[in-house]
């Protein structure tokens, strides 16, 4: 425990962030309450009474912990507020270097010392430099809370703005999808096939993965939040070769691209509809969340489902499928719907309306990804 912190200011601090943590989670609780200060507590509150996005508090959360853990450890005290551009440029270089310069000089990059500190406190776990697009959320996050505080940063200086394109050049990273493998019809089939039985949690997972990608590849903290009061039954689907239809309205409320303001809806038509309906029907659920843990003993808990556990169930599933799981993420359902959508014809404007995405440019990507290896441009000769 920090010397400085008084135990009862620590249990005040526990009891405040208890008074956020039904909006905004924290395994670490006890963790924080030593490590953030009051104005950082405080800060939080009021976000959460702004009404801010669940996943947009937990990485501000995560992030300001982050802050605060490596000022203690770097510069031996909390972080200032407003930060001096030094010490932004001192996050830079502890956070983006390159390992050949570190081999031959052991001072490059982040010292030894702080990071062993991070590491003891679970912090950090890489033992290579950070991803740019990691330091530059972390930094966009500082300013963002620099500001709730009414206060200005040197965010947009040039040097601190030079300093990061120079590091990132120095040490070039290919980026990674956030999923290796887009899950397509023919990978979900496969993971299907694991949830055959009338148990609970074969029910609820059939319905998760179908759910999932049939409404546009929703993403992961879009399925855990899920709740009942989200769904509108649609008229059934005519069809010329069989019986309607069922179909379901998905009010999508804020997600991570729109506000709550905006009524987005996205659409589900036969066999989703049916196996959400028989995991409702299964679960006894009629209000609240409508994706939630099962106990061992087969207890469907109160509470919604983790997003993290959606991700979980994906890799489990494509385990029993006799897949490699390290290769699949709940991403994959996302980019999958869009790239199915491709391999069947789809246009992207229409697919685009159930995916929701916003960017011609990412959502064509797929499309293109798709197309590309099959195309007669790749087949000139």
């Amino acid at each position: 425990m920090t010397p400085s912190i008084s135990k009862s200011a620590i249990e005040r601090r526990s009891e405040e962030l208890d008074t956020i943590a039904s909006v905004l989670p924290m395994e670490r609780r006890d963790e924080l309450a030593e490590l953030l200060t009051d104005q950082d507590v405080e800060t939080l509150r009021h976000l959460v009474h702004q009404g801010m996005g669940d996943n947009t508090l937990q990485a501000l959360t995560s992030d300001l912990a982050y802050l605060e853990a490596w000022g203690l450890a770097a510069a031996g005290k909390s972080l200032p507020w407003p930060a001096p551009e030094a010490l932004l440029l001192k996050f830079v270089a502890h956070h983006l270097w390159d390992p050949e310069k570190r081999a031959a000089d052991p001072g490059h990059g982040m010292p030894a010392e702080v990071a062993d500190n991070l590491r003891r406190q679970n912090f950090l776990k890489s033992t290579g430099p950070h991803a740019p697009a990691t330091v530059r959320r972390r930094l966009a996050n500082w300013s963002t809370l620099t500001k709730w505080r009414g206060l200005d940063g040197a965010f947009a200086s040039p040097a601190l703005k030079s300093a990061i394109r120079l590091a990132v050049r120095a040490v070039p990273r290919t980026r990674r999808r956030k999923s290796a493998k887009a899950v397509t019809g023919d990978v979900l089939a496969k993971l299907l096939a694991t949830c055959a039985t009338d148990s609970l949690r074969d029910v609820r997972d059939r319905a998760i993965l179908m759910v999932a990608f049939a409404s546009g590849g929703r993403r992961r903290s879009e399925i855990a939040g899920l709740r009942r009061e989200q769904l509108t039954v649609e008229p059934p689907i005519e069809v010329q070769d069989g019986p309607p239809l069922p179909s379901l309205a998905i009010h999508l409320g804020r997600t991570k691209t729109t506000t709550g303001e905006q009524d987005n809806v996205v659409y589900l038509t036969g066999r989703p509809v049916e196996a959400l309906n028989a995991w409702l029907v299964a679960a006894k659920i009629d209000k609240g969340s409508v994706f939630r843990a099962i106990g061992r003993w087969g207890t469907v808990s109160q509470r919604a489902l983790d997003p993290q556990s959606v991700n979980a169930i994906l890799k489990q599933r494509a385990g029993m499928a006799g897949l490699d799981s390290g290769e699949f993420s709940a991403h994959g359902l996302r980019s999958g719907y869009l790239t199915e959508a491709a391999n069947r014809g789809v246009p992207l404007p229409e697919a685009m309306e159930q995916s929701r995405h916003r960017s011609i440019q990412q959502a064509s990507s797929y499309y293109n990804n798709a197309t590309r290896r099959t195309g007669r441009a790749a087949r000139m000769l």
